[in-house]
């Protein structure tokens, strides 16, 4: 750790020096290719002022050209254009870094656009004095709309120059880096208002400021567009970057396919585009990073919408830290004050990363909405807390603090971690609602909370009159873990937002390795006494919880995990409803919906398969005072309870909440109409009428379809032939029936006494044999169970009666012993 500091310093030293250098030498010369002239003047400080006279002008563009173009500490650079200019094209073509320390100037309101390729520094000293634009750029040339080129590589004849209007910037296979190193920003706090006169490079309000180059390094220091735009854009690699007019001025469009640079903004650098109506942010790279403390702000003070603040990375956005006091944290932030609603903010990469107390925060403070926050990232990372500060945890959030709603929260892509203490949140301090959180992914991991206290969570809140809105998670897999916490809640007055959850995958909640429990919730719950007083909230909590829905195939809640809808006060609980394939609970688990005074909110589970409960886990309704307890319905083929689980509808004053289980088998349950140490299922009131069990058990009835036979029995001895007693003198005549033979005894013998045996075949012909297949009669049989077919029809079925057939009678029967 040492060794990168001292590594970090060395470089610091390098860098300082090279710009010090750099500033002796700093001069403003023209190469003599287009008329371009300078004057120089020295002050009485040793600082020199350079004025550029002439050039070439084509309609209302000015171009120059310079072997050197470096203003130091103090100086100036004063460009003394006709007013009427346009546009001021400025290259510098000797090859040496231009180091920009001082002033430039230009008259009237020209756009200023300055071209080297061998790279930019801006340092503390820093200003912009011009009524245009200003696009600092690494790139070889400028390309215009008729196909001509301004270049820096070549020499340029006066017929090239155009009066066309500039449509894009040719970058190099290695374009230069642009680097800016100030002071930072002064401010330390929540609401940011920026010092003037710690401000460097400034335009006029409504215009562009634009950085093109390869890398750029931007150190403590300042970029201002007031009511405008900031453009930064990094390139290594061929390719034009497209100049788009616009109200503002320029924005900037990339070619598909295009290689970028790296963007760092550290040590509290800021990118401000406030004003009366706050203007646009841009930031396009391989990699951009915002670190201690380092922001970009957009405070919108008028009527009309703000801009959008947008950052676009092909590889990554790392937003790390606060300020060295732990106040201001690094990140994107953007506020409206007036009636105008604030801008969205947009992050668009493969990873996008937040950690150590950084923040993305879209908020209002008047009546207007919010902006939106939106986020399509592969990989998005959420963790942490400033190490400074602990109670400043990372988060990204749409807020509003008045009568304006707090704007919706879109995230889209593969993977979302949440941890250490962190959020994803929109809340309301005000009349305002919420705004919307919706997040599509493939896998969702909530997990853990911050030392102070904070869980980390996906969350929607009201702590005044605003209602919240909905939150929707649709994922793959969903894992809350060890505190962590997914839900909406209510804290005064405004109603809870709806939660819905659905995950094609699994749902695992588990609070092993922590003491908070890990959740899903939507709640109304009162602060307690000392926070109420602190906030000027009620006793009373009148608000609604909203409703809560969950649908998985699997569905897992272990140590302590809960799944709730709550109410606190005098407000109902949501209801809850679960359509999964399998529900698992185990070791304390619990699904409940609960109320103090108001009614007590509905559970609905629709099972699949099974619902296992296991070591004292609960599904429970439950009612305070006054309230009656909410109803529970579960249907499922298949219930298991083990281990004093229970199932209970319970209510204080209020009427017991019904139970209605529609099931195929019940193992371990069984109704009680009080708890014990079993396995119970329960409706009671304390105080109040005692709800209703009914189980409908729809499995098959091995006794179903059985016919009752007859209680006479026949004697047998009646119906077996024996053989006679020769010594009582019976007697026993038989008849003859054809061939059949009276008793098992006798021989089977014919009553004819002659055949004609002769062969009379030559006097008859025999007709051909055709078989005759009987046909089984149709029997109705009583249905016995029913069936779901595969169109989702229902079907009456029988069980199928066995079949016995009795084999032919041979001669292998008989036992050779006995022939």
């Amino acid at each position: 750790m040492k060794l990168t500091f001292v590594g970090f310093g060395v470089l610091s030293v390098i860098w300082l020096s090279v710009v010090y250098n750099n500033s002796v030498h700093a001069q403003v010369t023209p190469d003599n290719t287009l008329n371009t002239s300078v004057t120089s003047t020295t002050s009485m400080s040793g600082s020199n002022s350079y004025t550029i006279n002439n050039g070439t002008r084509v309609g209302n563009n000015l171009f120059h050209s310079f072997s050197q173009f470096s203003v130091p500490s103090g100086g100036s650079a004063s460009f003394d254009n006709a007013t009427d200019i346009q546009n001021i094209f400025s290259r510098v073509t000797g090859g040496n870094i231009s180091n920009i320390d001082g002033d430039i100037s230009a008259k009237g309101s020209a756009n200023l656009f300055l071209l080297n390729p061998a790279g930019v520094i801006f340092g503390q000293n820093a200003r912009l004095n011009i009524g245009g634009s200003f696009i600092a750029t690494t790139a070889n040339s400028i390309k215009f709309a008729d196909g001509t080129e301004f270049s820096t590589l070549q020499g340029v004849d006066k017929p090239l120059l155009t009066m066309s209007a500039p449509v894009g910037l040719q970058m190099g296979s290695n374009s230069a880096a642009i680097k800016a190193q100030g002071r930072g920003y002064t401010n330390s706090g929540s609401v940011i208002v920026p010092t003037p006169n710690s401000t460097e490079l400034q335009v006029k309000p409504g215009k562009t400021l634009a950085l093109v180059g390869g890398n750029l390094q931007i150190d403590g220091f300042i970029l201002t567009a007031p009511e405008g735009r900031v453009e930064l854009g990094s390139t290594n690699g061929t390719g034009q970057v497209d100049l788009i007019p616009n109200a503002q001025g320029y924005a900037l469009g990339y070619e598909n396919g295009q290689i970028f640079g790296d963007i760092q903004l550290a040590e509290k650098s800021l990118i401000n585009v406030s004003g009366v109506n706050s203007g646009s942010v841009r930031l396009q790279a391989k990699n951009i990073s915002l670190t201690d403390g380092s922001l970009i702000l957009a405070q919108n003070y008028g009527y009309l919408p703000g801009g959008e603040i947008s950052l676009q990375a092909s590889t990554g956005i790392d937003l790390i830290g606060t300020s060295n006091d732990g106040n201001v944290l690094s990140g994107v932030r953007s506020e409206t004050y007036g009636i105008g609603a604030g801008g969205n903010i947009g992050i668009f990469t493969r990873k996008f990363n937040l950690q150590e107390g950084s923040g993305l925060n879209n908020l209002t403070l008047g009546i207007a909405p919010s902006g939106n926050i939106e986020i399509d990232a592969k990989i998005i990372e959420i963790s942490g807390f400033s190490q400074i500060n602990p109670n400043r945890v990372t988060g990204i959030s749409t807020l509003s603090f008045a009568s304006g709603s707090a704007g919706d929260v879109f995230v889209s892509g593969d993977n979302l971690l949440i941890s250490g203490g962190a959020s994803l949140s929109s809340v309301t301090f005000g009349s305002g609602s919420s705004g919307k959180v919706s997040i599509r992914n493939q896998n969702t991991t909530v997990i853990g909370n911050s030392p102070s206290g904070f869980d980390s969570a996906i969350t929607l809140a009201t702590f005044a009159f605003g209602d919240n809105k909905d939150l929707i998670l649709d994922t793959g897999k969903l894992q809350i873990l060890d505190g962590g916490r997914i839900g909406s809640s209510t804290l005064f007055a405004g109603n809870g937002g709806n939660v819905i959850i659905n995950a094609s995958e699994a749902i695992a909640i588990s609070s092993r390795n922590n003491n908070n429990n890990s959740a899903i919730n939507s709640s109304a719950t009162r602060l307690n006494a000392q926070l109420r007083q602190s906030f000027g909230f009620p006793d009373m909590l009148t608000a609604n919880a909203g409703s809560l829905s969950i649908k998985t195939p699997n569905l897992i809640l272990t140590d302590g995990a809960t799944v709730t809808v709550t109410s606190e006060g005098t407000g109902n609980a949501g209801n809850l409803n679960i359509v999964a394939d399998i529900i698992q609970l185990k070791n304390q688990a619990l699904i409940q919906a609960q109320t103090e005074s108001g009614n007590g909110g509905n559970i609905d589970l629709k099972v699949g398969s099974l619902l296992l409960m296991r070591d004292r886990s609960k599904i429970t309704t439950t009612a305070g005072s006054t309230g009656n307890g909410g109803n529970i319905t579960i249907n499922s083929p298949t219930i298991v309870g083990l281990e004093n689980s229970d199932i209970t509808a319970n209510a204080v004053g209020g009427k017991g909440g019904n139970i209605n289980i529609t099931t195929q088998g019940i193992i371990g349950l069984e109704y009680r109409s009080e708890l014990t140490p079993e396995n119970d299922i329960t409706a009671s009131s304390e105080f109040g009428v005692n709800g209703t069990v009914e189980i409908n058990n729809i499995g098959v009835d091995p006794n179903s379809g059985l016919v009752e036979l007859s209680g006479n029995f026949t004697d047998s001895s009646q119906k077996i032939a024996s053989g006679c007693n020769a010594n009582t003198g019976s007697s026993f005549v038989a008849t003859g029936r054809g061939g059949i033979p009276q008793n098992p005894t006798q021989d089977i013998k014919s009553d004819r006494t002659w055949s004609d045996i002769r062969d009379i075949s030559a006097f008859h012909t025999t007709k051909p044999a055709q078989a005759q297949i009987p046909k089984s009669p149709e029997t109705l049989v009583q249905a016995t169970s029913w069936r779901r077919n595969a169109q989702g029809k229902i079907e009456l079925v029988a069980a199928q009666s066995p079949t016995s057939m009795q084999p032919s009678l041979t001669c292998a029967a008989i036992p050779k012993s006995s022939i």
